[in-house]
């Protein structure tokens, strides 16, 4: 899109910038610019403050069009120099957003005044598709479709504070259904998240029931935990940052005996990493989870009052426990990111159970390529141990949902942007399902198609 670049539309900007000045005398900044032109003092002062530059042969050429680039250039000097119609300025700065963006100009600052309360989110559409066989061929297989639309408020409190929140309205494909599934509540609306967050130079605070995941343990980070906590945390420093915080879980485990959902626990955490160059960065972790809860047969999640435990006691234990980790990245070439991580957690668990692990390779970020650039395309490779005793509520979506159950495997997956904002994701997951007796085969096929705005 161009617009017409009249002498008109240099008094506009002489105005946003309050430099409409009668009393400038100085030479002709512009040949084809008369000294008796009716704007000349504004274009004057407009050159002399370095908003308008003209053409490298020494003219104005008032008379043509210009772009939106050139337009967003005469803002961006404008927004430097301060000063002027502060609200106009506002105004085209929302206008242009997207050419400021491109000359490294950040508008947020301006958004906020524009509109204290902002809302993005997304429409989303969910698939899986997941099956396990015994060693003598027993099988069990779902085929799972989930749809979502999340509304996300982020609201400007003061110079220092903001608050946010997330609102989630999930369903299934069975709308009619009754029964609660074991990941997003059928048909219902919800208040996922809600927090306030405090930035003060090198301090971040976030307070209410805000999203937390552990950090070095993959292109997302979250094997150990990847969920929202009722509580809050401090997050202090720059370059190494520690993190201290903590409060009740409340991951949405599969049905206890008495068939209640939503088991809540309570959890505190510690990280410490930080990044050692543009390469290279390290983390570790310590996690303190407390309930009643036990582990039982196969690894699944069961409360201590369920029956059927006895004779299981090296697969489970008691749910207070002490996780310790450590991970790391390595950017070892442009767009490729080498990760690890190892976990491990006290407690009478077999060694299986008590330990998890990730090794993985991502291209252009992996999961989570960038959607805002059409035919932007990432991809990774991994292989995971995840045991239940060492993780909390893990992020993978290629293995089976929160912590249903401990599994090993390889999970493959790619992501990709046909349209600005649009980011379809598949990922294959090839393992097997961490048992007491018999590990056994399992696969998981994931699709998500994700509309953002």
């Amino acid at each position: 899109m161009s617009m017409k670049k009249t002498l008109v539309s240099a008094l506009t900007t002489a105005l946003v910038v309050g430099a409409a000045s009668t009393t400038f005398a100085a030479a002709n900044p512009f040949e084809d610019v008369p000294a008796d032109h009716w704007a000349y003092d504004a274009i004057a002062q407009l050159a002399a403050d370095g908003v308008i530059e003209g053409y490298g042969d020494g003219t104005y050429r008032g008379d043509q069009e210009i772009t939106r680039y050139e337009m967003a250039q005469m803002i961006a000097r404008a927004m430097a120099k301060g000063g002027g119609d502060k609200a106009l300025i506002d105004k085209l700065a929302a206008e242009f957003a997207d050419e400021l963006n491109n000359l490294g100009v950040r508008v947020a600052a301006l958004e906020k005044k524009v509109d204290n309360v902002k809302w993005t989110g997304l429409v989303r559409w969910e698939y899986y598709n997941n099956w396990s066989e015994s060693k003598n061929n027993l099988r069990d297989e779902n085929h799972i479709q989930y749809y979502k639309l999340r509304l996300t408020p982020t609201m400007t409190i003061n110079k220092h504070w903001t608050g946010g929140a997330r609102i989630d309205y999930n369903s299934d494909a069975d709308t009619a259904s009754n029964t609660p599934s074991n990941r997003g509540d059928n048909s219902t609306f919800k208040v996922d998240r809600i927090w306030v967050q405090g930035n003060y130079d090198n301090l971040t605070i976030k307070l209410g029931k805000p999203h937390f995941s552990s950090s070095y343990e993959g292109h997302g980070g979250g094997m150990v935990y990847d969920h929202r906590v009722a509580g809050g945390y401090v997050t202090v420093g720059n370059k190494l940052q520690l993190t201290l915080g903590g409060g009740r879980g409340n991951y949405g485990h599969t049905n206890d005996a008495a068939g209640n959902n939503n088991v809540g626990e309570s959890v505190m955490f510690a990280e410490l990493g930080g990044q050692v160059n543009d390469k290279f960065g390290l983390g570790a972790g310590f996690y303190r989870v407390s309930s009643k809860s036990v582990y039982g047969e196969n690894g699944t999640y069961q409360r201590s009052y369920d029956s059927g435990l006895a004779g299981n006691e090296k697969a489970f234990g008691s749910d207070n426990r002490n996780i310790w980790k450590i991970g790391f990245d390595w950017k070892f070439a442009p767009k490729w990111l080498f990760n690890a991580a190892y976990a491990r957690s006290n407690g009478n668990w077999e060694s299986k159970f008590k330990q998890a692990y990730s090794f993985e390779v991502a291209y252009n970020g992996g999961r989570y390529t960038d959607f805002t650039k059409q035919g932007s395309f990432g991809a990774f490779v991994a292989y995971r141990h995840l045991g239940n005793g060492a993780v909390i509520a893990p992020v993978y979506d290629g293995m089976w949902m929160l912590t249903e159950k401990s599994q090993k495997g390889v999970e493959i997956g790619v992501s990709y942007a046909p349209f600005k904002n649009v980011l379809a994701t598949f990922i294959y997951f090839n393992g097997q399902d961490i048992g007491v007796t018999d590990d056994r085969k399992a696969q998981q096929l994931y699709g998500c198609l994700d509309f953002f705005f």
